[in-house]
């Protein structure tokens, strides 16, 4: 029998393709087609994402917050490891009296369907989430104060956040910081290695109206105060807060099961001549331990701290201190000891502040137990 031809088969270089081959190879086309675009998704996603991302961001801040400008140099988004991350991230005010800048700044766990079906960031977006931001700096030109962060990390899951490297200063020299005011002033310099807070309740601070913590812990924090003690007080001025006021004043509620320092440094300066040596008090190899910090309670709660460390690295000093908070006005007490000491240690302080010296003497011990309230 003789065969015939259809008239749907092909011939490709002499070789005859029939509807089945030719279905056969049209489907690995696409199928590979398909392949390299979804490696091409996976493996570099800003092809596709990273743009949209970038402004799809930039976008929403600006719609929420219209008085702020922000720029993102760069958006990765890393579909495998769900994390996505930002290159140097710049915010300012529109009036310039605030700026922020990071270094790399990274984001995990981010629940994007549930952020894409709600078109909303809720608790349940950032349930798994996790940040970590490098080189923080953070200035506001109506204080005039600094804050440097060298790494930041926030994990919802562990409910913590640590920070490495933070400082706190005022972004102007001494001079200019004292030159702006004809009344006595106080500056204030914080240096902290490490500080972490742990057991977080991350639902009170996602609705920004509650702050709830564990603990706080900080070691190696370096404080630095410095009086311009040649100028007048002014009078009119009013006066500052004290611990139960300034709680009880936030709005939002505060409550830190414990807050602990370790290996701390504290040096307190007087100065009464521009460009003489001030008059210092230092302590040293500082330990202390707050419990009970919390506002805005029915309760008469009551803020207890217990510390030591060297005074003018010459002596032990111990101090129990216990505030109460349900005082209406200022109220507490304090009570402690310093061990035996060289008193000649105290020049350091005497003979700037009060044009003394002492030549030698020995203070073999002192206790102290005092109780305050102000009307």
């Amino acid at each position: 029998m003789k065969k015939t031809k259809s008239k749907y088969s092909q011939t490709v270089d002499g070789r005859q393709l029939t509807p089945g081959k030719i279905a056969l190879r049209a489907s690995l086309a696409v199928g590979i087609i398909l392949l390299v675009s979804a490696l091409i998704f996976v493996f570099l996603p800003q092809v596709y994402l990273n743009g949209l991302l970038e402004s799809r961001i930039i976008d929403a801040f600006q719609k929420a917050y219209p008085e702020y400008s922000l720029k993102i140099a760069g958006v990765n988004f890393n579909i495998l490891k769900n994390r996505l991350e930002c290159d140097p991230i710049s915010l300012t005010k529109i009036d310039g009296t605030f700026s922020c800048r990071t270094g790399a700044v990274s984001v995990d766990g981010i629940g994007w369907m549930t952020l894409y079906r709600d078109n909303y960031i809720s608790p349940k977006v950032v349930a798994d989430a996790a940040l970590d931001a490098q080189d923080i700096v953070i200035n506001s030109e109506k204080s005039q104060d600094q804050i440097r962060c060298g790494r930041l990390h926030l994990s919802i899951p562990d409910s913590e956040i640590v920070a490495d490297a933070l400082e706190y200063h005022p972004s102007i020299t001494d001079g200019q910081f004292f030159e702006e005011s004809r009344f006595r002033n106080t500056r204030y310099r914080f240096v902290i290695p490490e500080i972490s807070m742990n057991g977080l309740v991350y639902a009170g601070l996602f609705h920004g109206n509650n702050f709830r913590a564990r603990s706080i812990n900080i070691r190696d924090v370096f404080v630095d105060i410095l009086v311009n003690m040649d100028k007048p007080w002014d009078t009119k001025a009013p006066n500052p807060l004290m611990p139960n006021e300034g709680l009880s004043s936030m709005k939002d509620t505060i409550r830190v099961d414990s807050l602990q320092i370790v290996n701390g440094r504290l040096n307190y300066n007087e100065r009464y001549v521009v460009g003489v040596e001030a008059a210092t008090v230092t302590f040293d190899k500082m330990q202390a331990l707050a419990v009970g910090i919390v506002n805005h309670t029915g309760r008469r709660d009551t803020i207890v701290i217990r510390a030591q460390g060297r005074f003018m690295n010459a002596a032990t000093m111990r101090l129990l201190m216990s505030i109460p908070l349900g005082s209406p006005q200022f109220a507490f007490s304090y009570s402690g000891s310093v061990g035996e000491m060289q008193v000649s240690s105290l020049n350091g302080f005497l003979e700037t502040a009060e044009r003394h010296r002492i030549k030698s003497g020995i203070l073999h011990g002192a206790t102290f137990n005092t109780r305050m309230a102000a009307e």
